[in-house]
Formats: C-alpha cells, structure tokens, sequence
C-alpha cells in the first residue's frame, strides 16, 4: 500500500495524540480516516478537520474509496497515516483487495457491551472476532498509545477477553 505509512485503531479518531505525537513523529503529510459513518456526518467531519495539525491534509472518507484511491495509487507519493474506528472497518479494506501487514492499536474506550483487555482498549465480542480475523490473516496487531511506548503485540491483551 505505497503512501501508507501506519495504520491506527483509534476510536476518537483525530485528537491530540494523533495530532501531535504520531502524525509528527512519523513525518505524515496526510491523516486518512476510513469510516462511514464519520464520513456521511458534516458536523464530526469539521471537527475532526479542526483539529488536525497545520500543514497536514485530512481525507475524511468512506472504505470504499479510501479503498479504491489506495489501490489507484492516489497516495503513492504522501505518507499517509490511516486511522480507523474500529477492526472491522480494517477487515472491511482487506476484503476489498487492500494488503495490511500491520495495525497499531491505540484507545477503544469502554462502553456497556465491552470487556476491558487493556487500559485504554475495550472490545465487544463483534470487535474481538474482527481482531481474531485480521490475526488470522497474518496481521501484526500492537497495542501502543502513543510512538515511544514499547511495542507490544495486542493478542496477549486479547487473551483476558472472556465473552
């Protein structure tokens, strides 16, 4: 996937860690959120907008054309740092022909139908059967806040799930 340089699971999407820490620390020019739902929604695409640095270019869009603008090249020559909603959104992209080797896993926050595998990571049973796939494909999954955290693999978090 030529132009894409990391690709992150982060359920607040564009906010201060992705702003500052990753988009600097990797030298992105472009943040790419992958979603639906966020993609037909003016308001939270504004936001979203706002807050992303200065200087850096924001594709707030739906999986099928991130799909298609990544498999026509369109991101060839930027360095894109991806951020999806949640795993599902990135098997969504692998089965539309997108090749993922690898996906940081930042904050999914709690909610009433979740388990907490992690501080900062909740999974429904939806999510953690989408992380399941995404390993079964050969993904390599880390869990990481932010870029200077060491680098740790998401399936022994997974591990304390029960559903």
């Amino acid at each position: 996937m030529k132009g894409i340089i990391h690709i992150r699971i982060d359920d607040r999407l564009i906010h201060g860690q992705v702003a500052t820490r990753w988009s600097t620390g990797l030298g992105a020019s472009r943040i790419m959120v992958a979603n639906d739902e966020v993609a037909n929604d003016e308001m939270q695409k504004g936001i979203l907008r706002m807050v992303a640095p200065p200087g850096i270019a924001t594709s707030i869009i739906s999986k099928e054309t991130a799909s298609k603008n990544i498999l026509a090249g369109k991101y060839a020559a930027q360095k894109v740092l991806m951020v999806l909603k949640n795993p599902m959104d990135a098997v969504a992209l692998m089965d539309s022909g997108l090749e993922i080797k690898e996906i940081n896993v930042g904050n999914m926050a709690k909610r009433d139908d979740t388990v907490q595998i992690k501080k900062s990571i909740s999974v429904t049973k939806e999510e953690y059967e989408a992380f399941k796939i995404l390993m079964d494909r050969g993904v390599k999954l880390t869990a990481r806040m932010v870029p200077d955290e060491p680098e740790l693999l998401l399936s022994q978090f997974l591990k304390k799930a029960s559903f």
